[in-house]
This record gives C-alpha cells, sequence and structure tokens, in this order.
C-alpha cells in the first residue's frame, strides 16, 4: 500500500452539495427500523471516524521507527517444520475460468498442495528496497503494508498416518512450523470425512496500531477479508472449496492457534478446505467439544517479540473483545451452496494471464496516471464480478454470496458500493451506485436525497444493478473525501463501500461488525484481481472521511 500523508486536518469547511450528498449516503449504513445503536462496536466505529470539522481519529501522529513491529513470526526453540517447494500446479489455471466456470478437479491433500494453496495466497510475492531500506510484499494486501494477519493450519500429518497437526504458517521462509500434534480419531469432529484442512486467521493488531493507532481494528478486520479472498481463489484453483466456519466462537477459535504468544493474538476465524462439489458434515457443537481436547494438548516454541515496546490501545483491544461471538447464532448450520459462475461479458477483456501470474505479480499501485480512460465494457466487467451471486435462481434470496470469491462468506451481502466515476468511455462522469442486495434497495434509497436520479446508465448490462445517482465531475470530491489524497481523483474511477450497520447488529449481533470489514475486505481484493487481469492497477485508501452522523 502507498505511503499516504494525509494534510494537516481541516477544521472549518463548507462540504459541496455533491459531498453532503455522499455524507447522506453513508449515513444509509444506519438508515433501518431500528433504534440508534448504543453498542460497543457503534461507540467504537464513531470514535474511530475521521471527520471534516472534528479532525482525524487518533493516532501516533508520528512513525516511531526504533520500535516497528517485526512483520515476521518466528518459534524457539524451533518447532518441527514442514519446508514445502512452491508446487506448479496453479500456472496453468487461467484466471477468468475460476469466475466463469466450475474449478478443476480437486487435487488430494499433501505437502506441496498445501504449498501451492498458500504461495498464491499468504506467502512473500517480492522484496523491495530503497536506499538502505528494504521490505517484502505479500501475496494478500494489507494496510500500509504492514500485514498483522496470522495463518494456521491444521490437517493430517502425510509423514505419520493417523495424526493430526496444527501448524503456523511462516511466509518468510515459506515453511510450516508444526507446534502441536495429536491423533486424528481423538479429534475427528474438527476434520470431517471429506474435509481436506482447516485453515485459522489470526491478528496481531499491534502491527496496524504503531501506525494507525485507534483505527487498526478496522484495518485488521479488513486485512482478514483480503487474506480471505486470497485463499479462497487459490483453493478454488486447486479444485477446493473454502467456507467459513462461523459456528465456531472465540474460545474455540483461540483453541487453534494455541500459546503462548508475546504479542496478544487475537483470533479472528477458521475456513474449512475441501473438494469442491462435496458437501462436508460439519457439527458445530460436536467440534467445539473436540476442540476443548487440545487444552491437553502440548504447543513447541515460544513467539519471538515483535519489537522493544508495546504501545497499547486499549481501545482496539476492548472492542475487539466486546465483539467476539461468545454465543452460537440461532439455528445456525454449517451448509454449502451450488457453485454459480460470475456474469461475464467476454473473456477476451482480460490479458490471458493465469491464476498464479495475476495473485503473485499484483501490486497496489502508488500513482495514477490521470489520462488513462477504461473501457466502457472493462468497467462493466469489474463491477459484474463484484456482485456477490450469477443469477437467482427461484426462491433464492437476492444477496446469496455463492459466487467466487464471495462463497466463503456464509451471510447475505451486506456491502454495496458508491463509485465516482472520472474517466470511463461511453459513461457520463457523475455518482454512481452499486447495489450488491437488491432486497436493500427501498430502505437505500429512501435513506438518500430524494432528488437522486436511481437511473440505469444506457448499455448496461441487465445483469448488473448499477445506477446513476448524479452527474457531474466528482474528482475533487473523491480527492477530499479521501483525506485529501490526489490519487483518489486521478484514476478513471474511485469507490468507497456503504454497508447496513444499525440494522446488522440488532438483528444478529456485534458479532458482525467486524465480518461487515471482512467483506469489505473480499470486495477490494476482487477490484484489486480484476485491475490487474485487465492490464491496469488499484490501489486502497485506508484514510478516509466518514459519514457525519452518529453511527
Amino acid at each position: 500500500m502507498p505511503l499516504l500523508r494525509p494534510r494537516p486536518s481541516p477544521r472549518a469547511r463548507h462540504c459541496s452539495p455533491l459531498l453532503c450528498a455522499l455524507h447522506r449516503l453513508a449515513m444509509s449504513s444506519s438508515a433501518a427500523p431500528s433504534p440508534p445503536s448504543t453498542s460497543a462496536a457503534a461507540e467504537y466505529h464513531c470514535r474511530t471516524k475521521h471527520s471534516l470539522t472534528a479532525g482525524y481519529a487518533r493516532s501516533p501522529g508520528r512513525l516511531d521507527w526504533a520500535n516497528q513491529p517485526n512483520p515476521f513470526v518466528r518459534f524457539s526453540p524451533r518447532a518441527p517444520n514442514l519446508s514445502p517447494q512452491p508446487a506448479p500446479a496453479l500456472s496453468a489455471v487461467p484466471y477468468a475460468s475460476l469466475l466463469h466456470f466450475p474449478p478443476p478437479p480437486p487435487q488430494p491433500l499433501t505437502v506441496d498442495s498445501l504449498s501451492a494453496l498458500l504461495f498464491h495466497s499468504l506467502a512473500l510475492s517480492a522484496w523491495k528496497s530503497a536506499g538502505l531500506s528494504t521490505w517484502s510484499l505479500r501475496v494478500n494486501p494489507s494496510s500500509g503494508n504492514l500485514h498483522p494477519t496470522e495463518a494456521h493450519l491444521v490437517f493430517p500429518l502425510p509423514q505419520e498416518p493417523g495424526r493430526l497437526a496444527i501448524a503456523h504458517y511462516a511466509p518468510r521462509d515459506h515453511l510450516l512450523e508444526v507446534r502441536a500434534s495429536a491423533p486424528i480419531r481423538d479429534f475427528s469432529a474438527i476434520l470431517p470425512a471429506s474435509a481436506t484442512a482447516v485453515l485459522v486467521l489470526s491478528s496481531v493488531f499491534w502491527r496496524e496500531a504503531w501506525k494507525y493507532g485507534e483505527r487498526a481494528l478496522r484495518y485488521c478486520n479488513h486485512d482478514v477479508g483480503h487474506a480471505l479472498a486470497a485463499v479462497a481463489l487459490a483453493a478454488a484453483a486447486l479444485g477446493w472449496d473454502a467456507r467459513l466456519l462461523d459456528g465456531l466462537l472465540d474460545e474455540d477459535l483461540a483453541r487453534l492457534i494455541g500459546a503462548p504468544w508475546v504479542e496478544r493474538q487475537h483470533p479472528d476465524c477458521a475456513v474449512l478446505l475441501f473438494p469442491a462439489g462435496s458437501d462436508p458434515e460439519v457439527d458445530y457443537g460436536r467440534m467445539s467439544e473436540a476442540l476443548k481436547g487440545l487444552d491437553a494438548v502440548e504447543w513447541v516454541g515460544e513467539a519471538n517479540r515483535l519489537s522493544k515496546d508495546h504501545v497499547v490501545w486499549d481501545v482496539v483491544y476492548r472492542t475487539a473483545d466486546q465483539v467476539k461471538k461468545h454465543n452460537p447464532a440461532s439455528g445456525e448450520q454449517f451448509s454449502m451452496l451450488p457453485w454459480h459462475r460470475s456474469p461475464a461479458l467476454s473473456e477476451g477483456l482480460y490479458k490471458e494471464l493465469t491464476v498464479q501470474e495475476v495473485v503473485r505479480t499484483r501490486r497496489s499501485a502508488v500513482d495514477m496516471d490521470g489520462v488513462h480512460v477504461m473501457g466502457i465494457d472493462t468497467f462493466y466487467q469489474i463491477l459484474l464480478h463484484c456482485l456477490p451471486s450469477g443469477e437467482v435462481g427461484p426462491g433464492e434470496r437476492q444477496g446469496l454470496q455463492n459466487a467466487m470469491p464471495f462463497r466463503v462468506l456464509p451471510w447475505d451481502a451486506e456491502v454495496h458500493a458508491a463509485l465516482f466515476v472520472h474517466r470511463v468511455s461511453g459513461l457520463p462522469k457523475g455518482l454512481y451506485f452499486l447495489l450488491r442486495n437488491k432486497e436493500h434497495f427501498d430502505a437505500l434509497r429512501s435513506a438518500m436525497r430524494h432528488d437522486f436520479e436511481w437511473v440505469r446508465p444506457e448499455g448496461c448490462p441487465d445483469g448488473l444493478p448499477l445506477y446513476r445517482l448524479m452527474k457531474g465531475d466528482c474528482q475533487r470530491l473523491a480527492m477530499q473525501i479521501s483525506c485529501f489524497q490526489d490519487i483518489a481523483s486521478h484514476g478513471c474511477f474511485s469507490l468507497g463501500m456503504i454497508a447496513r450497520f444499525d440494522p446488522v447488529l440488532h438483528e444478529n449481533g456485534e458479532w458482525m461488525y467486524p465480518r461487515l470489514f471482512w467483506e469489505t475486505g473480499v470486495l477490494g481484493q476482487v477490484l484489486y484481481l480484476e485491475a490487474h487481469a485487465v492490464g491496469i492497477s488499484a490501489t486502497g485508501i485506508g484514510c478516509y472521511f466518514d459519514d457525519a452522523g452518529p453511527g
């Protein structure tokens, strides 16, 4: 991600009519028939907003380079290592085929296939140098390139039949540190018969808080979404499917990442990886009970200290504890959906790149030329791949997420996109809205300005719910909303993501707060890869002015 240096916080500015319109649009996230939220999630979200009038959220104010957290965790004394070699299994899989067709036949679980999964999702992709500084890039993007996300794998030990391994993934050396093992017969509920492995993601908040302070919880969860999308796509290229084990509780996840850790680890989620087309029988009650047996397992190694000092941003840790999932949702079950292909205009819009070429050579842009004009078919194709599903069948919910990679998420789509179109051939400049769940249309429209057009653009594909809200040059507006960063106005288009907020917390519980960020991260990863696949670049901007509302 580019190093973004926002200008000093403005204390008194009048917003343009279009900017005020966007503020009104963003407030639709809490415009549902539920009372204003006073939850911990809502309080944290309000507290960590950047505001045109009140200034920026609390952060360190400067970068303490001498105390920057180490981006790599290793264990000492060294745990037994599996040193897989990157397998070329994905090199022949066309990127577009993962989105438009069912996955290839599933590969068996081996050290090499696990290597391929990690190499194309969470591994290092390059090393960069400037002057005396050297830093790494990864396949999965991260806010500020700080990478708070750690990965852990639960899988049958290939060299020891009948035993299950729990390993930490070390991306710098591309190896698995086996931290614990146990007889599979004692933990059969953790890996259902048709499953291949369980991948667990956790976050080190300090890595993000070192730079971003109180907003770190937002960025860590957004990065979880990037990682989920990266894993789901890499799994699909191996013929595997990926689905969140969202019925597991926080205490269950904590048992899968082990101890001790010097910097606090926050368990985020677990993903079941299994052959595509199969329907594993997951019993969350039995799985949770089996995980308690890990309390008696001996863990090998202690994690290295990531920095000499650790500044504790209390609101980050406190809120993370308050939005944990402590109780199962009513009637929650693991279920898989039919494999839906994403809508396609033409595969000829892509550069005939393979999955490996797209995911491993993707980079975050640090500048935009302010000149390039995107073809309208390319624009429409990118947005089609941002939709959560293909054609919705009779009786199916409108927001069902069954297209790649959104099918990793078990809830209906809650995130939409407001687009600032700057340079797309044949499309008037202006503010547009991509509706990712048609069931939200009436609530969204009633929450926004009444003079918005809600007009379908001419030539827009039938399956693309894109609406023009207002014509006009949005470049200055996009720059202003993005903390006055020019890069937001120099691309072909930029966008902001709009989520239902109070309604989701009210209907489900506060544990949905981080999951909203996971969904934005999945969507962001799709935009990254789509841009690279058509021959241009994209970047994420974490510094932006939120809506002016209280929630």
